[in-house]
C-alpha cells in the first residue's frame, strides 16, 4: 500500500501513467485468440489541434475501447491522421510566403518535398494532444492516409471503380475557389448572410414586340445566358415559350423555355438561366436539352471575366475581377435602359471557409464517382438493420441523403494528396499524309492505371490500332505537351489534380487494416464495430465509407454507427471564434485533468441532444475525482487496501451484504447503459454508486466497525469501483488502483467486473430502509431548520418489525441523524413531524425542538413566494408571443426554472403538511 498525499494533483499523473501504458504496449496486448473489437479513429487533420469536438468524439472511443480491453477482448482502436490537402498545402505555402517565396517557385515534386518535412516535424500536434485526453489507441500501428500501405489502397479503388464504370470524367458544375483555384466539398463552404442586392433587368424580344423582366443578385452572370425560364402553367408566358429575347450588352439571342423552376409567385415569375454559373440553372439548362460542352463560361479559375464560346462579350471587360466586372455591367444595363431597379437584399453568401473568398459554382471538367449506384447498399444496409444508426432519428436523414444523392467530385487542384492515377492522350481525329494528329483543344483519351507500365501498355495497344504509334512517352501536363512526336511516341501526361480527402478517409474501416492485402487484422477487425461520429460529417466521411465498404469488402464498414451531437457553449450558443466562445478542451485539462473533462463529456453525452457545455460541469467532476481520492485514503487510514477477489467475498453483516447487491445492480445499469450506448446512462450509474452509495452511505455506515469482514467487503467494492470507473477516468483510477496495494496487472488491463453474487432482499430492505429514515430525518431537519442539537425520538406508528429494525441500528441513528431510541405507538403523538418508511409512518415530535407556530408562518410564506414565482413562469411559457420570438436559451432557462420552483413549492408544502 502506498500513501496517498493528502491533496490530488491530477497533472503528475496523468503525464506518468500515459507513458507508463504506452510504453508497455497495453493499448493493444496480445491476445490472438480472443473475440475482437474494432473502433477506427476518424483521422484528424494533420495540421489540426485538439478542439472540444475531438475530445467529446474520441472520449466515447475511448470509453468502449477501454472496456472492451477489460473484458478481453482483442481490443483494435485504429488512429492516424487525414493528410488534410487544401489545409496542408495553405500551411505550407503560407510558411513560404513569410520567407518571400511561393509555391510556383518550385517544382512540384519540390514543394511535396517540402510538405513531407512541415509534417515530419509539426504534423504530430494534435496526436500528442491526444494522448494528453487519454486515448487509448494502437500508436504502434499510427496510421497516416498518404503512407505507402494507405496510398496503395487509394489507388487500387480509383482504377477499379474506372473498370467497373463507377467513375469517369464528366463537366458539371462544382464549388470552385477562386484564390485556391480548385473544386472544394460542400463541407468547405461556409454560408454567410451578406448585405447585397436585387438587380431587375429587362430583356427585349428579338422581334421588338416588348419585353421581359427577370431579377438576379449577380448581374454580372448576364453575359453568359443562355435563357430565361418560366413557368408551363404561367398564364402571362405560355404564348411566349419559345420566342427569342435579345440580351443587352451582349446581344445574344436566347429563348424562352418553359421549366418549374420558375415560380410565378416571385417578381415577375421570369428567372435568367446561367447554366455555367448556378447550380439550378445547371439543371433547368440539362433539362432544356443543354449539353454541359455547350453550357457558357465567362470567368477563368481566378474568376475573372473571360470570353464565352460565342465570342460576344465586349472586349474591354476581359481580364476584370468579377465584382469590378459587376459594377460595370450594372453601368452598361442601365445606360442601355435595361436596368428597372435595384433593391437592397440580404444574400446567404458561399464563402471558401479557409481561403474566405467568395465561392464560384464554375463549369469544369472533373472525375466524378457513382454515387447514386454505390449508396444502394448503404440505404438497404440501414433499412434492414444491418447497421444499426444510433440514435435512430438519424435514420431519415440517412435515407434522404442517399435516396437523392448527386455525382460525387473526387478531383482537386492542388499539389498535396494523392495524385489521379490518369493519364492525358490525344484524340485521333484526323491524321493527314505528313502524319500530323490534329487533337481539338482541351479534350483527350484518358488511361487509367496503378502505374505508369501498365497505362504505357495500354495507350500502346490503342494508338497502335489508330496510327503507326511507336512508343509511349510521359511529358508534364502543359499546353500544347500532349501529342505524337515525329517518331511515332505518343504523348501522355498525367492529370495534375489530387483526389479529394474524402476520397481516401472512405477506404479508412479496411484500408488501415493492410487491404489490398488479406492481412490477419483485415480478417478478424473488418467489419468494425461502432464508429462514433459527429452528426455533421454523415454524408461527407460515414456514407462514403459505408459506399466503399460494401463495394470493396463485400459487406459494411460497421455495425453500428453512433452520431454524437455539437458542444455548445453553456448558454446553447454555437462556439466560434468570432462569438469569443470557443472552449479549449486543453485549457480544461490543465485546470482541472483530463478525467474531469473526459467524465463532464460523458455525463453530458445524451442521444440526439448536443451539449451545453459548463465550466462549473467539468469542476464538479474535478471534485468527484477528489472524492474519490479521499474515500481512498480514509479506507487506507482504517486498513483497507487492495481486494484479492474478483468474485464478491463472503458477508454476514447485513451492511456488507447489502453493498455487495448494490455492486451488482450498478453493474447491471452500466452494462445495460453500454449495450444500448447510452454515455449519459453509464456515467450516472457509476457516479451515484461512487459518490452516494459507497462514499456517503457504506463508508458512514461501517465507521468505527472495520472488522476484518468488513474489510475485505471494503477493499472488494472499491476495487469494483475503479474498475468500472476506469473507462470513464483512468488516470486516477490506475494511480489509485496501485496505491491501495500490490497488483499483478495494471488497471488498464484488469477483468471487467464479474461479482459472482446476487442482490440480498433482506439486507437490501434493512439497510434501505435505515438509509431511508436517515435521509427523511436530515430533510426534516433542514426544511423545518430542527438544530442538530436536539435528539429526535422516533414514534413508529403499528410497525413492530420497523421499531425492531431501527432499534438494531439505533446507534448507527443516532450517530448519522441525531435519532433516539425508537418507540411503537398506535398514533403519533400532538406537534410532530411524519415521515414514510417502508410504507409506514414514523413520527417526531417538536415540542421543546422549534418555535411551532414561527415554523408553520415562515414555510407558509416561503410556499407562497414559490407558488407565485411558478405561476408567473407559467404564464410567461404559455404566451405564444414569448416562446416563438424570444431566444432559444431563453425559454429554456424559463422552463427550467419553472420546474425548480415547481418543485421547490411542492417541497416546501410537504414540509409544512408535517406540521399540520
Amino acid at each position: 500500500m502506498t500513501e496517498l498525499a493528502k491533496t490530488f494533483e491530477p497533472g503528475p499523473i496523468e503525464a506518468k501513467w500515459y507513458d507508463h501504458w504506452e510504453g508497455e504496449g497495453l493499448f493493444r496486448p496480445e491476445r490472438p485468440d480472443a473475440v475482437p473489437y474494432t473502433i477506427v479513429m476518424p483521422p484528424p487533420n494533420v495540421t489540426g489541434s485538439l478542439h472540444i469536438g475531438h475530445a467529446l468524439d474520441n472520449t466515447l472511443q475511448d470509453i468502449l475501447i477501454r472496456r472492451a480491453r477489460m473484458e478481453g477482448k482483442d481490443s483494435l482502436w485504429v488512429v492516424g491522421t487525414d493528410h488534410a490537402g487544401i489545409a496542408t498545402q495553405m500551411v505550407v505555402e503560407r510558411q513560404l510566403n513569410e520567407r518571400q517565396q511561393q509555391r510556383t517557385d518550385f517544382s512540384r515534386d519540390d514543394f511535396v518535398a517540402k510538405v513531407w518535412e512541415w509534417k515530419e516535424e509539426s504534423g504530430g500536434q494534435i496526436t500528442r494532444q491526444l494522448r494528453r485526453l487519454g486515448a487509448s489507441c494502437d500508436w504502434s500501428n499510427e496510421r497516416f492516409t498518404m503512407d505507402e500501405g494507405f496510398s496503395k489502397a487509394v489507388l487500387k479503388v480509383f482504377v477499379e471503380l474506372h473498370k467497373r464504370g463507377l467513375l469517369y470524367r464528366d463537366k458539371r458544375l462544382v464549388n470552385w475557389d477562386p484564390k485556391f483555384q480548385t473544386a472544394i466539398s460542400d463541407l468547405e463552404v461556409e454560408t454567410k448572410d451578406t448585405a447585397g442586392k436585387f438587380w431587375t433587368l429587362r430583356y427585349p424580344f428579338a422581334d421588338g414586340s416588348g419585353f421581359i423582366e427577370v431579377a438576379t443578385t449577380r448581374p454580372e452572370t448576364m453575359l453568359a445566358d443562355m435563357a430565361v425560364a418560366v413557368h408551363p402553367e404561367d398564364e402571362r408566358y405560355k404564348a411566349k415559350i419559345g420566342q427569342m429575347l435579345k440580351q443587352p450588352i451582349t446581344g445574344r439571342l436566347i429563348p424562352i423555355i418553359a421549366d418549374e423552376h420558375a415560380d410565378p409567385e416571385l417578381g415577375s415569375g421570369a428567372v435568367k438561366i446561367t447554366p455555367g454559373h448556378d447550380f439550378n440553372d445547371f439543371e433547368v439548362g440539362k433539362r432544356a436539352g443543354f449539353k454541359a460542352a455547350e453550357m457558357l463560361n465567362m470567368l477563368s479559375a481566378d474568376a475573372r471575366v473571360c470570353q464565352t464560346a460565342d465570342g460576344l462579350i465586349p472586349s474591354d471587360l476581359l481580364g476584370m475581377d468579377r465584382f469590378d466586372a459587376r459594377k460595370e455591367v450594372v453601368a452598361r444595363l442601365e445606360a442601355e435602359g435595361a436596368l428597372v431597379k435595384v433593391e437592397d437584399r440580404t444574400i446567404a453568401t458561399p464563402y471558401g471557409d479557409r481561403s474566405g473568398v467568395v465561392i464560384e459554382p464554375w463549369l469544369t471538367d472533373q472525375w466524378y464517382v457513382d454515387a447514386k449506384t454505390l449508396a444502394e447498399k448503404p440505404l438497404e444496409a440501414v433499412r434492414s438493420g444491418d447497421i444499426a444508426v444510433v440514435p435512430e432519428t438519424w435514420k431519415k436523414t440517412w435515407y434522404n441523403w442517399l435516396e437523392n444523392i448527386q455525382p460525387w467530385c473526387v478531383s482537386r487542384q492542388l499539389w498535396w494528396g494523392h495524385r489521379i492515377p490518369a493519364w492525358a492522350g490525344p484524340i485521333i481525329e484526323h491524321v493527314d499524309g505528313s502524319g500530323q494528329v490534329l487533337t481539338p483543344l482541351n479534350e483527350f483519351q484518358w488511361f487509367v492505371g496503378e502505374t505508369e507500365q501498365e497505362v504505357a501498355e495500354k495507350a500502346l495497344e490503342f494508338y497502335k490500332a489508330k496510327l503507326p504509334a511507336t512508343a509511349i512517352r510521359f511529358v508534364e501536363f502543359e499546353k500544347g505537351a500532349i501529342g505524337v512526336d515525329p517518331d511515332g511516341a505518343v504523348r501522355l501526361a498525367r492529370d495534375p489534380s489530387v483526389l479529394d480527402t474524402w476520397f481516401s478517409s472512405a477506404l479508412w474501416p479496411f484500408g488501415t487494416l493492410g487491404w489490398p492485402e488479406q492481412t490477419h487484422d483485415l480478417e478478424r477487425h473488418y467489419p468494425n464495430d461502432v464508429l462514433i461520429s459527429g452528426f455533421d460529417i454523415l454524408f461527407f466521411w460515414d456514407a462514403r465509407m459505408a459506399m466503399q465498404g460494401f463495394e470493396f469488402m463485400g459487406e459494411k464498414p460497421w455495425k453500428t454507427l453512433y452520431l454524437h451531437g455539437l458542444v455548445r457553449d453553456d448558454k446553447g450558443a454555437k462556439m466560434s471564434k468570432s462569438k469569443g466562445n470557443v472552449v479549449d478542451p486543453l485549457g480544461l485539462i490543465d485546470k482541472y485533468g483530463a478525467d474531469a473533462l473526459r467524465f463532464t463529456l460523458a455525463a453530458m453525452e445524451s442521444q440526439g441532444r448536443d451539449i451545453k457545455l459548463d465550466e462549473k460541469r467539468v469542476e464538479g467532476y474535478r471534485n468527484f475525482a477528489t472524492k474519490l481520492w479521499n474515500a481512498a485514503r480514509f479506507l487506507q487510514g482504517n486498513g483497507v487496501g487492495a481486494s484479492t477477489s474478483i468474485a464478491a467475498p463472503e458477508a454476514k453483516l447485513p451492511v456488507n451484504r447489502w453493498i455487495i447487491g448494490e455492486v451488482v445492480e450498478t453493474l447491471a445499469k452500466l452494462n445495460k447503459a453500454f449495450d444500448e450506448l447510452r454515455f449519459d446512462g453509464m456515467a450516472d450509474a457509476i457516479y451515484h454508486f461512487t459518490w452516494g452509495t459507497f462514499c456517503d452511505w457504506y463508508v458512514e455506515l461501517v465507521k468505527g466497525a472495520w472488522d476484518e469482514e468488513t474489510k475485505q467487503v471494503a477493499a472488494w467494492a472499491f476495487d469494483q469501483i475503479l474498475v468500472m470507473l476506469h473507462p470513464f477516468m483512468p488516470f486516477v483510477t490506475e494511480e489509485l488502483w496501485h496505491a491501495m496495494g500490490e497488483r499483478p496487472y495494471d488497471l488498464i488491463v484488469a477483468k471487467w467486473p464479474a461479482p459472482e453474487a446476487s442482490v440480498d432482499a433482506m439486507a437490501k430492505a434493512e439497510i434501505g430502509g435505515l438509509v431511508e429514515v436517515i435521509e427523511a430525518v436530515r430533510a426534516v431537519r433542514s426544511e423545518l431548520n430542527i438544530p442538530w442539537t436536539a435528539t429526535l425520538i422516533p414514534y413508529v406508528l403499528g410497525d413492530a418489525a420497523l421499531a425492531d429494525r431501527l432499534s438494531a441500528n439505533q446507534a448507527t441513528l443516532a450517530r448519522m441523524a441525531k435519532v433516539g431510541a425508537p418507540q411503537l405507538v398506535d398514533s403519533a403523538p400532538p406537534s410532530s413531524a411524519q415521515i414514510l418508511a417502508g410504507g409506514s409512518a414514523v413520527a417526531f415530535p417538536l415540542e421543546g425542538a422549534i418555535d411551532l407556530d414561527a415554523e408553520r408562518s415562515r414555510l407558509a410564506k416561503a410556499v407562497e413566494a414559490a407558488v407565485k414565482e411558478r405561476d408567473s413562469l407559467a404564464a410567461r411559457l404559455g404566451n405564444p408571443n414569448f416562446t416563438a420570438r424570444a431566444k432559444p436559451e431563453a425559454v429554456e432557462k424559463a422552463r427550467a426554472d419553472h420546474d425548480a420552483r415547481s418543485a421547490e413549492a411542492e417541497r416546501l408544502s410537504a414540509a409544512l403538511a408535517r406540521l399540520s
